[in-house]
């Protein structure tokens, strides 16, 4: 067997993606002296290693509470803000429930996701394949932004007004409809490009859009 590459997070909490200084002892110690660690933009290590170890590392890993995630074109840990107007305030259970909802599913092309407590949007949610952002009590959903190159665009806003019960149901059918429909390697804000954002609303069972 060769080598194999999967992802490590310290799981999705408040205060951001912190690894514990005796998760990381442990990780450095047992993936071996021929491992490869790389950072990634989307608070995710990647770890490269011999498959044949790769299960019981894993085990081992997930005892000391590090979260284990496939590597490559999956659905990415929730990026989000810091929380600095509270947990309760600023969506911190339902924040959690939507990390658990959407990492780790197989999809065209890597799909971030980005959400933000408050209008303030200090974890640049606009950049994301897909945004929630806390207005009051009740979400706004943006979808197709991207951070790359020297044509970075912001997301579409693609419902407002949503309320919390509703979030995770749109978020995870959008993602259904990318599964279904996207082509192999299309980045997400081209498929929003091709599909236009009226189609989007149309095939994830007309999300609430306040006003609509």
């Amino acid at each position: 067997m060769g080598n194999k590459k999967f992802a490590v997070s310290p799981g999705f909490q408040k205060g951001g993606y912190l690894f514990k200084p005796e998760q990381l002892a442990v990780l450095g110690s047992i993936v071996g002296a021929d491992a490869k660690i790389e950072l990634t933009t989307f608070n995710q290590l990647y770890v490269e290693m011999q498959e044949e170890r790769m299960d019981e590392v894993q085990v081992r890993l997930r005892e000391v509470g590090l979260d284990i995630q496939p590597a490559g074109f999956y659905t990415k840990n929730l990026i989000a803000c810091n929380f600095c107007r509270g947990a309760e305030e600023a969506g911190l259970h339902v924040a959690t429930l939507l990390d658990r909802a959407v990492a780790g599913q197989e999809v065209p092309s890597p799909l971030k996701i980005g959400y933000a407590g408050c209008a303030l949007g200090t974890s640049e949610p606009l950049l994301k394949d897909i945004a929630v952002v806390k207005m009051n009590e009740v979400y706004d959903i943006y979808v197709g932004g991207d951070a790359k190159g020297i044509k970075a665009r912001l997301g579409q806003l693609y419902a407002w007004g949503v309320p919390e019960e509703r979030l995770v149901p749109i978020v995870t059918g959008l993602i259904a409809i990318f599964q279904e429909l996207g082509k192999k390697k299309e980045r997400f804000w081209k498929f929003v490009e091709r599909i236009t954002i009226e189609e989007l609303r149309k095939k994830t069972a007309n999300p609430h859009v306040r006003g609509s």
